[in-house]
């Protein structure tokens, strides 16, 4: 049996994901993260109840696609997105571990190292993110021009009505 307003439950829950996704991503450019990733999936969700998410949608996943081929072109852009995802776990492991502030430290101790053992984990949970997404970027894009190619065409088919 249906609960009633249950609706309005699913649609309230979906929106606050939708939206906190969306900070999230936004956050995640300035901040170590997938931004376009959370951006996209933010706008995905309130794409079912907004029209002005539904026709942004389309173009930053497409963005968000164009970004993960461009980061797989060449091996020293794997290579620096892959050393960048293991400071970024070496950092989130700083943060768990949380050693006293060094000596050379100018500020008070309690800005030593600032969010602790939650910091660190999401940190961690970026990095390993991160990598992921770059397996899958690599193993999408990476030498093979056809899926480029094809991904070019569908942003150019884009129309600039859509993207504003």
């Amino acid at each position: 049996m249906a609960v009633p307003g249950g609706g309005a439950a699913k649609r309230l829950v979906l929106e606050t994901l939708g939206w906190v996704l969306l900070l999230a991503g936004v956050a995640a450019i300035f901040l170590p993260g997938p931004g376009l990733l959370g951006i996209f999936a933010g706008l995905a969700l309130l794409s079912q109840q907004y029209d002005w998410a539904e026709r942004r949608v389309e173009p930053v996943r497409i963005r968000a696609l164009r970004g993960a081929a461009e980061g797989v072109e060449t091996w020293p852009r794997i290579v620096a997105s892959v050393l960048g995802a293991l400071v970024l776990a070496a950092c989130g492991v700083l943060w768990i571990y949380y050693p006293p502030a060094p000596d050379w430290w100018p500020l008070a101790d309690s800005w030593w190292l600032p969010g602790g053992l939650w910091t660190g984990i999401t940190q961690i949970a970026s990095a390993f993110i991160a990598v992921a997404l770059i397996v899958y970027s690599y193993r999408r894009f990476h030498d093979k021009p056809e899926a480029v190619a094809a991904l070019r065409r569908e942003g150019d088919s884009e129309s600039p009505a859509t993207m504003g």
